[in-house]
């Protein structure tokens, strides 16, 4: 399938063996930043394909879902050690535990109010915790099969989906939270990107399916050409299409803001596990192969 473009896949091998990065995010340095979930680092890969790796004071903390905060530090989530923590651009890292048990943190975004947002997975809540590191947790509004993953902003509210549920939800900065059902029975929406035009896209992984929520709270749903791919994760590249990488079909897909196939490139590594995908202000997409520990590059200009 041709996608108009010369594309190629390079891949760049994070030094520490059995890595596993999950998400990644562009960092204010201008460098990727990434978890390192199966050696409790943080990495940070420069423009030029350098690493350096901060290890985590918790060990086997599951590092997860990471983001930069308006305050200059990456925030991130530890799923397994139950704390959210915060990475300077030098690596001084700061850890601050959850208030609930067993919350499973996962997602984490920087909310327009200047806070940082994560979804409590493993008990269906959304954490708020401020720059000094107070935690607010909230709940009323979410269905009782609610188990939120990612999230992103929109319209001064915050996005975020709902695997177990099968849904989407809406978080105001005062709490309140509203739901917008998927029309595809078991879904399974994961990762989630806002788009220019006011949208917002999100991955359907057992849809085999990108889902579009307009600005009216409109669900359309695109099926993509590669079947049983394992859809994982979603950016917008600058031209305003979608990259999405397919774990099982262990490929990088190309989507038209209208929902078309525009392109399936193979990913050299077999299993590579591609995770979550990003793309850096400079318009370079990465995406995390969790499997293959490396940071994979979409060259395609």
């Amino acid at each position: 399938m041709s996608s108009g473009h010369q594309v190629s896949i390079r891949e760049h091998c994070i030094p520490t063996p059995g890595s596993g990065p999950y998400i990644c995010a562009p960092g204010p340095d201008g460098a990727l930043w990434f978890c390192e979930s199966g050696t409790s680092r943080i990495g940070r890969m420069d423009a030029a394909g350098r690493f350096t790796e901060f290890v985590l004071p918790t060990p086997n903390a599951t590092p997860i879902g990471i983001i930069a905060g308006a305050d200059g530090r990456l925030w991130f989530c530890e799923k397994a050690a139950n704390q959210v923590g915060a990475i300077t651009p030098g690596g001084e890292i700061t850890e601050y535990p959850l208030p609930s048990a067993g919350a499973g943190p996962d997602g984490i975004m920087a909310g327009p109010d200047g806070n940082i947002w994560f979804s409590e997975t493993s008990i269906g809540r959304i954490g708020r915790i401020t720059p000094a590191g107070e935690v607010t947790e909230f709940s009323e509004g979410l269905s009782p099969d609610c188990r939120p993953l990612s999230i992103v902003p929109r319209d001064g509210a915050l996005w975020f989906s709902q695997a177990a549920g099968n849904k989407v939800g809406r978080i105001g900065m005062d709490g309140a939270i509203s739901e917008i059902p998927i029309p595809t029975h078991d879904s399974q929406p994961r990762a989630m990107a806002p788009h220019p035009d006011g949208s917002i896209w999100f991955v359907e992984t057992s849809g085999n399916a990108l889902g579009r929520l307009d600005r009216e709270g409109r669900i359309t749903e695109h099926p993509v050409s590669v079947p049983e791919a394992s859809l994982r994760g979603v950016c917008v590249g600058e031209d305003g299409t979608l990259w999405i990488t397919a774990n099982a079909a262990n490929m990088i897909l190309r989507m038209s803001p209208e929902g078309a196939m525009m392109g399936a490139f193979p990913i050299p590594t077999a299993g590579s596990g591609a995770r979550c995908i990003a793309t850096m202000p400079d318009g370079r997409i990465f995406f995390t192969a969790y499997d293959a520990g490396a940071i994979g590059e979409v060259v395609w200009r």
